[in-house]
């Protein structure tokens, strides 16, 4: 072994790094610069990958939480041919496949989306667990690793005591994770911020800790050799490394351990691009060079990785020979398969809230869907993830055939967890909490929309009908924030997240195969506490044939002869309540009512103008009634539409309580259908008025 080249390996990693943060104008070269020799000692000797097979299911996974340290990222992965000198010289340039922080791309060697901190290293912990869920299922011959690289930030946010936690009760050895402890923060040293014993802490949560010279090739290699002969414990190496090694300035001195060359390139901070790629041994002249001993040794490295792929497809071959039924259900698993459900035959009990159903739908899946994980954040009696869980064990350590996985209280860990559940591949990924608690994890469901992982998120007790337990738990303004996400498109221009609040028992069913099938994005249910009144069947049809209607965002439940004179819309709870108001208003005023079921705006929007005039015509009034705020249906109901919704906190009471004093009754929404009419009528003959006085 060549330790004088794998040295200059380092030194070349961090000059591409600098030379990139340098040419974009924008960028952190610092800590790129200090995790050098981590990233070279892991990829070079430790990492198992297929250089010809970029996505095999069997690879180990590196996850990078600090995503501002892409240049680190971007520059190991040019020294193994994933990306060109083309591409790192594009960094942070429209259109380029180097953006500032990376994307999930797994071609090209980038396994998770990685900026929000935190984040990325709570991704690495679900794609370990991923790892021996399947593991239990098909054998040790497909064990690989989970390497995740944080940084102060990182161990700072609050998701990182989630992730230490539940990695150390599960005993997840598979699991290994370097600390990039460089004493810099982005706006100050570390000391100013935290004098916290993060060694001690880690082994109380049931980590084997390894403090090490971080910038020491040879402790480097110490480490990742006792972290993967480890066999009880997640492994934690705490490198304590240099910020902005070799960085130096106009005069040749040293312009390490700054706080300035963490956010900006080393020219702003005061440093000195050229005496640094002098330093570490680089032409100033060509920055984005590789060292000629390097290639070499890399291409060594390269050969060596396609010699491992090889000897263990080897092994997955024989396996597969000897356990044919085996092998072709691991081949459905990694190719995304859905099990069959046959939906039309879920019985569900009468008049049940839509939680239940879920439950209900749950159970199903956990007896015929075998690579489901369901996880819920210590409320599985009550968000009905149970259902599933009667059918399954928990995860465990030392025990990962059951597909439960408690997370406890700790809904953003949960998500981030789920994402990197779902990432890993060959396992779906379902969590489960109350709907005012998906603030906590919205900036994990903003990245499962970003990486388009098809995470499904069943969020109950989803209005004000929570009840006695007040305000704190009562969502409100929640449904249209995530009904953003719905409006928002991701990299591909495609919708970012489905949103479905079914009306009731079988509609939570059609709505759960809608979710199941969309393996596109991440999905959300929600669901309510208390219980809903079925929605009446059509005429000659059944409420399953019914509620299929929901597949396209929005259906009609109940309709008139011809055209209609008000069109009510709602989602949810509130459906019930539309359709005994329009029984009402129909028998008692004569008036031609149509009730619309419409429990996902976006899959509406995408259907055909021809299929949404048929549901809700241009011109015919539109009355929306929502538990939330009533920006959430606006949009459904047109621009001379109105919306009744919640534009307060809740409050204490029975939930009956609160529909009659919040206005949730059908007698209210004949008193508002009366009033809404009388305003569009006047509204007509205001704007017939104008259109007259313009003419003359």
């Amino acid at each position: 072994m060549n330790f004088k080249t794998i040295d200059r390996a380092a030194d070349n990693i961090r000059i591409l790094s600098a030379a990139m943060v340098e040419k974009a104008k924008s960028g952190h070269p610092g800590g790129a610069m200090g995790g050098a020799d981590f990233i070279n000692i892991l990829y070079s000797e430790f990492l198992n990958w297929d250089p010809d097979d970029m996505s095999w299911p069997n690879r180990d996974r590196f996850y990078l939480d600090p995503g501002h340290m892409s240049p680190m990222l971007y520059s190991v992965l040019t020294l193994t041919g994933a990306f060109s000198i083309d591409d790192i010289k594009d960094f942070r340039q429209w259109g380029s496949s180097t953006p500032g922080h990376p994307e999930r791309d797994i071609k090209r060697g980038v396994e998770n989306t990685s900026g929000p901190l935190g984040q990325g290293h709570a991704m690495g912990l679900g794609a370990a667990i991923a790892e021996r869920f399947l593991a239990a299922r098909f054998g040790e011959w497909m064990a690989h690793k989970t390497y995740a690289y944080v940084s102060d930030g990182g161990i700072q946010e609050e998701i990182s005591q989630g992730v230490g936690r539940m990695a150390g009760h599960l005993g997840l050895s598979n699991f290994v994770m370097f600390f990039d402890s460089n004493a810099i923060q982005l706006s100050s040293t570390t000391s100013e911020v935290t004098s916290e014993d993060t060694e001690a802490k880690y082994k109380s949560w049931g980590w084997n800790v390894l403090t090490i010279d971080g910038n020491d090739q040879h402790q480097i290699r110490q480490a990742l050799r006792t972290a993967q002969d480890e066999t009880e414990k997640p492994t934690l190496i705490i490198g304590n490394t240099v910020m902005g090694k070799g960085a130096r300035d106009s005069e040749g001195n040293s312009f390490e351990h700054m706080v300035s060359t963490h956010g900006m390139p080393l020219t702003g901070a005061g440093a000195s691009i050229e005496a640094t790629i002098k330093n570490l041994g680089g032409d100033p002249r060509d920055p984005f060079a590789v060292f000629p001993d390097v290639k070499e040794y890399y291409e060594d490295v390269l050969n060596k990785k396609r010699q491992y792929a090889k000897q263990k497809k080897a092994e997955q071959a024989q396996w597969e020979e000897q356990n044919p039924q085996l092998a072709k259900k691991f081949w459905s698993f990694m190719d995304g398969e859905l099990p069959k459900i046959n939906w039309e035959e879920i019985v569900q009990k009468q008049d049940i809230p839509s939680r239940a159903a879920s439950g209900v739908v749950l159970g199903e899946f956990g007896k015929k869907v075998e690579n489901m994980i369901v996880s819920s954040a210590d409320l599985s009696n009550s968000d009905k993830t149970d259902g599933f869980l009667k059918q399954q064990k928990i995860l465990q350590k030392g025990d990962f055939t059951g597909g439960f996985l408690q997370a406890g209280v700790a809904e953003l860990t949960m998500a981030a967890v789920m994402n990197g559940i779902a990432s890993h591949g060959g396992v779906l990924a379902v969590c489960g909490t109350f709907f005012a608690f998906s603030d906590y994890m919205k900036p994990a469901i903003r990245m499962a929309a970003l990486m388009e992982l098809p995470v499904k998120y069943i969020w109950t007790h989803d209005a004000f009908r929570v009840g006695e337990d007040g305000p704190t738990h009562q969502p409100i303004e929640q449904e249209a924030q995530v009904r953003l996400l719905e409006k928002m498109a991701n990299l591909k221009g495609k919708r970012s997240m489905l949103v479905l609040r079914p009306a009731d028992a079988v509609e939570t069913t059609v709505a759960w195969k809608i979710a199941y099938e969309n393996i596109a994005t991440p999905s959300a249910l929600l669901l309510s506490r208390q219980k809903i009144k079925d929605v009446p069947a059509q005429e000659n049809s059944t409420r399953y044939k019914d509620a299929l209607g929901a597949r396209k965002g929005a259906y009609i439940v109940r309709d008139c002869d011809g055209t209609p004179d008000v069109v009510l819309v709602a989602n949810g709870s509130e459906v019930i309540t539309l359709v005994e108001g329009a029984s009402v208003l129909s028998s008692k005023m004569g008036l031609k009512v149509r009730v619309v079921s419409a429990p996902s705006e976006s899959l509406f929007f995408e259907q055909s103008e021809e299929y949404r005039d048929s549901i809700i015509p241009f011109g015919v009034p539109a009355l929306g009634l929502t538990a939330g705020l009533p920006v959430a249906l606006k949009d459904l109901v047109g621009p001379m539409g109105k919306v009744i919704g919640m534009e307060r906190f809740g409050a204490s009471a029975p939930f009956t309580v609160l529909d009659e004093k919040f206005g949730y009754t059908a007698s209210n929404v004949v008193k508002q259908v009366e009033t809404y009419l009388a305003e569009h009528a006047a509204l007509l003959e205001k704007i017939a008025s104008l259109t007259v006085t313009n003419r003359a």
